[in-house]
């Protein structure tokens, strides 16, 4: 055997068992790399050394791998076939698992998020519960404490009396700062809706009233809306001959009204015809300047500062209507049980007529006496003065009515002012009455003397307005020259 041993054969090992060992290495080799998924394809198994002998090794090899490699081939082959079909059903089997993984952890989801839910439910409920607990038991206090006012619980201890002063077309918002800073009630908002939820905000008076400080809502807004609690009364006295601008005038002065052109209007307005049946059908209404004129009857009253004009003239119109129209005992002829409108029938003029013959005298009379002799005058003249040259009443009276003089006529209007009522200018009796008369005027009116007089004239109030009367135009110029060089 030759020196040369390139493997290092040790010498007491035979050719057969150093192959053996290194085919099981390699197979052993080839194995293992399957197992960690190396290529099927085998490696190529080292070329073992060709010795001299006659034996030759690569044959020996050869034959060898056919007989002894083939079965591990063989099954690795069929391994692989295996895995390869394996595989298929493995994915099939994961996607599987995967699905049902899905479904079970989107299920687990909704658990979980039905869980929150649930737990959310829970706690809105327990929220919203302690907030209705907590507004529940605010608006209750609130109520209670309200209530408590509106009956006057809270301010039944100590009560006292308490004037308030309520301005003109008072807002609610007015009255309820005025009563609460007068201590008449604690919760003004809550009786701001008191007020609202019962229709009356717009009702409220001006003037001074009265209030106990125990009274309830509906006591206080009754006081306010009445008169029957006011302290603020003026005591007013029209005088008979009163027009109706003079009154107004009056009226202001005394803070009655604040406005005389809203009180004149109410005298120009068909407002109380309804309830006073007297003052329909009034003769030449629309040339008269003041409706009411002559019906607002001459007295003491008692009026309220910053009364409703209204209210003011419903008070004359009622006096008025109970002392004239009704009054007991029917004084204005023969028979106590006559009215003044049969009355005035005996003398041929309706009533509206014999009260326009009252507000003349009324105006032109110096005193008693004198009422029932212009009268006469007043009568003989619209029955025949046409006869003697007088047609007309020539009433200075009536010259600048509304106004009482010349001096009374606005100066803008002055010099170019022309009355409707001016009795120089027509013939028979003016539009309406020019003044409110009284009871003598109004009985002179019905029943006046029986004279011959068509003419009559006074002296001036210096010396002593002394009446002068005449049958005649020269007798009267007489008197007037009298006065004249008086």
């Amino acid at each position: 055997m030759s020196d040369y041993s390139p493997y290092n054969i040790p010498e007491e090992e035979s050719v057969e068992e150093t192959r053996r060992k290194k085919m099981e290495e390699f197979r052993m080799s080839y194995d293992q790399n399957a197992l960690r998924g190396e290529p099927d394809i085998p490696a190529q198994a080292p070329q073992e050394p060709v010795y001299d002998s006659g034996y030759s090794y690569s044959d020996a090899t050869s034959a060898t791998s056919y007989s002894r490699d083939d079965a591990p081939l063989k099954r690795r082959r069929k391994n692989n076939e295996i895995n390869s079909f394996s595989d298929y059903d493995t994915k099939k089997r994961i996607e599987r698992d995967s699905k049902k993984e899905l479904k079970r952890q989107k299920k687990e989801e909704k658990r979980i998020e039905k869980s929150k839910a649930k737990r959310n439910r829970r706690i809105f409920k327990l929220v919203w519960i302690t907030m209705v607990v907590i507004v529940a038991v605010v608006i209750s206090q609130y109520v209670m404490v309200g209530v408590n006012d509106l009956l006057a619980i809270s301010r039944s201890e100590n009560p006292h009396s308490v004037t308030v002063s309520i301005p003109a077309d008072p807002t609610l918002d007015q009255i309820a700062d005025i009563l609460h800073d007068n201590g008449i009630i604690l919760r003004p908002k809550f009786f701001k809706m008191y007020v609202n939820l019962t229709s009356s905000a717009s009702d409220f008076r001006q003037g001074e009233f009265k209030i106990d400080s125990n009274k309830d809502y509906e006591a206080i807004v009754n006081t306010l809306q009445s008169n029957s609690k006011r302290t603020d009364i003026v005591t007013v006295q029209i005088t008979e001959g009163m027009n109706l601008l003079e009154i107004a005038n009056l009226l202001k002065e005394n803070k009655v009204t604040s406005d005389i052109n809203a009180f004149l209007d109410v005298c120009r307005s068909d407002a109380f015809d309804e309830d006073y049946p007297f003052l329909k059908n009034l003769s030449k209404s629309d040339q008269r300047y003041y409706k009411l004129e002559g019906y607002l009857f001459p007295d003491t009253y008692d009026f309220y500062i910053g009364e409703d004009p209204a209210v003011t003239v419903e008070k004359m119109l009622a006096n008025y209507e109970k002392k004239v129209i009704n009054h007991k005992e029917r004084y204005f002829g023969n028979s106590k049980k006559s009215t003044l409108e049969q009355e005035a029938a005996k003398t041929g003029y309706t009533t509206d007529e014999i009260l326009t013959i009252a507000s003349i005298i009324q105006a032109e009379a110096a005193n008693k006496e004198d009422m029932y002799n212009i009268s006469s005058i007043l009568h003989n003249r619209l029955k025949y003065g046409a006869e003697y040259g007088v047609a007309q009443l020539n009433c200075d009276c009536t010259v600048y009515y509304p106004y009482r003089n010349k001096e009374a006529v606005p100066e803008s209007d002055r010099a170019i002012f022309k009355s409707r009522y001016d009795t120089n200018s027509f013939t028979g009796l003016p539009p309406g009455p020019i003044c409110n008369p009284g009871i003598e005027a109004i009985k002179a009116a019905i029943n006046p003397y029986e004279t011959d007089y068509i003419f009559f004239c006074h002296d001036t109030a210096e010396n002593g307005g002394t009446p002068y009367y005449s049958s005649s135009l020269e007798e009267h110029e007489y008197y007037l020259s009298v006065i004249g060089s008086n």
